[in-house]
């Protein structure tokens, strides 16, 4: 069996894998809401917009929290705040339901931004914690 002397656990905390599901989750349903939103709630013209296609660089990083990749933790949670700046200016600016759609992007922006800030933070605090007691010198 090829395993590594001292290295990290692979299985997850609970608070990880809490933070990774509603990473996830708030990502699909900034997705959905994107789709949603554009093309039959509230569209900017009648029969759906062009809009709808701001869904397509969130479903980049899609495969990559799937694959629970660290990096893309990291760089979701920079890109998010585009979607929430747009969230804020429409909540202000359209009328209603658009602006109640806002209200929800924004919130789902703020719950995907706090995901990936805690999911970062906590991995990187159990792989140290991890390495500090595989190497008790240290």
């Amino acid at each position: 069996m090829n395993t590594i002397p001292n290295a990290p656990p692979t299985s997850a905390t609970p608070s990880v894998a809490l933070t990774r599901i509603l990473a996830v989750g708030s990502l699909l349903g900034l997705i959905v809401l994107g789709l949603a939103w554009e093309l039959l709630l509230a569209p900017l013209r009648p029969g759906g917009s062009w809009l709808a296609l701001k869904v397509l660089p969130l479903c980049l990083p899609l495969a990559g929290l799937l694959k629970n990749r660290m990096y893309t933790y990291r760089w979701v949670s920079l890109l998010v705040w585009l979607y929430f700046t747009e969230g804020a200016v429409r909540a202000y600016s359209d009328k209603p339901p658009g602006n109640y759609l806002a209200m929800v992007e924004v919130f789902l922006c703020l719950t995907l931004f706090t995901a990936c800030a805690l999911h970062v933070r906590l991995r990187l605090k159990n792989a140290a914690t991890a390495a500090s007691h595989a190497n008790p010198a240290l």
